[in-house]
């Protein structure tokens, strides 16, 4: 776990969208946007509807399903350069690649694109170059979202995929707890982590989405505008030790977990420290002693196409 990160020949600028399969796209559309915070930038009747909570068209994309899961990851890479340096390590690596049809370019509002299906987890990466600016700001009208934080995931097959994303995609250790869960940045991104993993029993799954508000208070009034809108709250107000990151997290309408979080530890390029190996207590988790829920990141099955980006 301790190990540097690989040096991929790419370089991420930042984590872009998550997209999400939902049970009703109007319903979830609602949610995203008046309770959570989002902007709907586009939505197609029946779906997919692009929503965001910054300058890029989207950061999250509704995909109607018959039922709620996680479609797929989009990273945004630094460079052209870069997506040439992933399409070259995908290959030496044999694993299949597919282009984002330009159809579908269109409509994501994204320059060129690439997928592929990462082989443990059974999850769809998207790396794309570049996405469709906003004329008009993030609104911020319900909550002071600053930016798409990070997606953690529940793996079975946990050791293996985290020597993929570590040895192979480039990803830096942050902190871990040792068998359990990783936490883990997109090199050079400083952000703590954009992506991590805890181990599952069962089933490969969405375990929750962040997003990352500019503001204590953000949380304090998500808290009661939840409670007024009656959406569970399952876990939190509480404070993370691995990232320092004060969170709430809470169902949408099909169960799935989302987070709001205050603060994160950011890393310089070079120099950084060492990742930490953390105590595996309940109080890694929060420092300020509240317990998850049942309902807490259990919806989501991961989508597994018959091919990357079916």
């Amino acid at each position: 776990m301790q190990q540097p990160p690989s040096r991929a020949p790419f370089r991420y600028r930042k984590l872009g969208y998550v997209a999400l399969n939902v049970s009703d796209v109007a319903r979830s559309t609602r949610f995203y946007t008046e309770i959570v915070g989002l902007d709907l930038s586009e939505a197609t009747p029946g779906g997919p509807a692009y929503l965001r909570c910054g300058g890029d068209h989207h950061n999250i994309v509704l995909y109607p399903a018959a039922g709620p899961g996680l479609k797929r990851v989009g990273f945004e890479l630094e460079s052209a350069a870069d997506m040439e340096g992933a399409r070259r390590l995908l290959a030496g690596l044999g694993i299949p690649v597919e282009d984002v049809p330009a159809a579908e370019r269109a409509q994501l509002r994204q320059g060129d694109g690439i997928r592929f299906v990462e082989p443990n987890s059974g999850l769809t990466f998207e790396f794309y170059t570049r996405v469709m600016q906003m004329a008009l700001p993030y609104r911020r009208q319900v909550a002071q979202i600053l930016r798409l934080g990070h997606v953690v995931l529940a793996i079975k097959p946990y050791d293996e995929t985290i020597g993929f994303l570590t040895g192979q995609l480039g990803f830096a250790m942050s902190d871990f707890v040792e068998g359990a869960f990783a936490f883990m940045r997109a090199f050079p991104n400083p952000f703590h982590h954009s992506l991590a993993v805890g181990r599952s029993p069962d089933e490969n799954r969405l375990h929750h989405v962040n997003f990352m508000v500019s503001d204590i208070d953000d949380i304090g009034c998500a808290v009661n505008r939840l409670n007024k809108n009656e959406v569970p709250i399952v876990f939190g107000p509480g404070r993370h030790m691995p990232s320092g990151s004060i969170f709430l997290y809470f169902l949408d309408p099909d169960g799935m977990t989302v987070e709001y979080s205050f603060g994160m530890e950011e890393f310089p390029e070079e120099g950084a420290r060492e990742p930490r190996m953390l105590e595996p207590r309940p109080e890694a988790l929060d420092t300020w002693g509240s317990v998850p829920k049942p309902a807490f990141a259990k919806v989501g099955p991961i989508e597994r196409p018959g091919k990357a980006g079916a």
